[in-house]
């Protein structure tokens, strides 16, 4: 467990931006303390241009958005930012493009008391064997400990021992996608100042302390994608994702009635349901036929109707999810929590639903870790955005260049390398 501390000192600017499929947010906090407390100053919230299925197919659309969602954020914070830009952004990664590897390394203390160092030489360790030129790293976790042999360790540090072994969740992404990203970012005068994987994030902001620490999965569904996450003893140690999310639902009602994406998307709104219901049949809704006028061009359909058309896509989603956790090797520790949050959540009854698919106890969730959101973006819909900040001011320590950067050579004579590496 190594320790948490903030990379901002107290009266610093975080800004944190989610680019999603169909949306792009944006907020920024300031710190109000050293130990990783903030503020919301600024929030904005663009409909998306240029992005598919989690991933950017077009930069100057891409870029065209992300300008107009920061600056939105900037002109609500003007009065504590004093006219001074944002320089920094901690983006969110689509978990399409990432990957999750579990590593084991084991590094020697020789009899003495477990230090930060130590766990942050295994950390180093494990990402340099991932280094790769077609792989950025983005996280670099540790989830277990084990001390001669002593395995169920939550914090090694100060206990001693001749050999500690790390268990370490890595996730990486596709370099390629990831510098279409930081062109983006780039051409709106933005450094990235972290990268931080989608579903990590919405579970920091909507979970609660037991479940992190006795085992849950959080499912986050979003307009391209759906991404999740399983946290255990406190950590992160799996993440994947797949491109199916709200948007395939919308499409399907539009294909399904022959009916614009426009209504379709309002008719999963106002009438969509994740489960058929006995009124379903006596229900009628109206539906706006494809190329024909509002007023004349309407015909009625059941309510079941509809439903037919979003369960099965639904019913889909949670079956990929639960066929990726049983590839996962993690069945005897995942426990029976699952939340689900992100836009695509929203349907009535899909809380049902997922418990039946998955058969897990489900609750629906949005950002609970983050104090003072406005009204406008507290739904689930804003899950991802709201964990960059709280990644950004209490994880520092699992971002790869961080523990490069803090990392002290083992010994004497690797002390003695490194001075001559960096002199001569």
């Amino acid at each position: 467990m190594v320790e948490k501390h903030s990379l901002s000192p107290k009266g610093s600017v975080l800004a944190a931006l989610d680019i999603g499929s169909s949306k792009i947010s944006c907020f920024i906090g300031r710190m109000i303390d050293d130990s990783g407390g903030f503020e919301l100053i600024g929030v904005g919230n663009r409909p998306s241009q240029g992005i598919k299925n989690g991933v950017i197919v077009d930069l100057d659309e891409a870029e065209k958005s992300i300008r107009q969602t920061v600056h939105l954020a900037e002109n609500m914070a003007a009065d504590v930012m004093k006219g001074y830009p944002l320089r920094e952004v901690i983006v969110n990664v689509s978990g399409v493009c990432a990957k999750s590897y579990g590593h084991r390394v084991e590094v020697g203390v020789n009899g003495h008391e477990v230090t930060e160092n130590d766990v942050r030489r295994a950390l180093a360790s494990a990402q340099q064997k991932e280094m790769s030129e077609d792989l950025e790293l983005i996280h670099t976790i540790p989830t277990f400990f084990t001390l001669d042999g002593q395995e169920g360790i939550r914090d090694p540090r100060g206990m001693v021992a001749d050999h500690m072994k790390v268990d370490i969740n890595l996730v990486t992404g596709d370099a390629n996608i990831l510098r279409n990203v930081a062109s983006c970012i780039e051409r709106s005068h933005l450094d990235i100042s972290a990268l931080c994987v989608n579903s990590y994030a919405s579970g920091l902001s909507s979970l609660v302390d037991d479940e992190v620490d006795l085992g849950c999965t959080v499912i986050d569904i979003g307009g391209g994608t759906t991404s999740f996450a399983v946290f255990h003893s406190g950590y992160m140690i799996f993440c994947d994702a797949f491109a199916i999310g709200g948007k395939h639902v919308t499409n399907d009602i539009a294909k399904g009635l022959t009916t614009s994406i426009e209504h379709a998307e309002r008719l999963k709104t106002l009438y969509g349901g994740a489960m058929a219901s006995h009124t379903d049949e006596s229900e009628m809704i109206d539906v706006v036929k494809l190329g024909e006028d509002e007023r004349s061009g309407h015909s009625h359909v059941p309510r079941s109707y509809l439903v037919g058309i979003i369960q099965p896509r639904l019913e889909e989603i949670f079956e990929m999810v639960r066929a990726r956790l049983d590839d996962s090797g993690l069945t005897n520790i995942i426990g029976r929590r699952v939340v689900i949050t992100g836009g695509g959540s929203q349907i009535t009854g899909i809380k049902d639903l997922a418990e039946h698919v998955l058969d897990k106890q489900v609750r629906l969730a949005k950002p609970i870790r983050l104090d003072g959101l406005p009204d406008a973006v507290s739904g689930p819909a804003f899950s991802t955005v709201a964990g960059l900040l709280i990644y950004a001011a209490h994880h520092a320590h699992e971002m790869p260049a961080e523990i490069m950067a803090r990392v002290e050579p083992e010994s004497v004579l690797e002390r003695a390398k490194l001075w001559l590496r960096e002199n001569w």
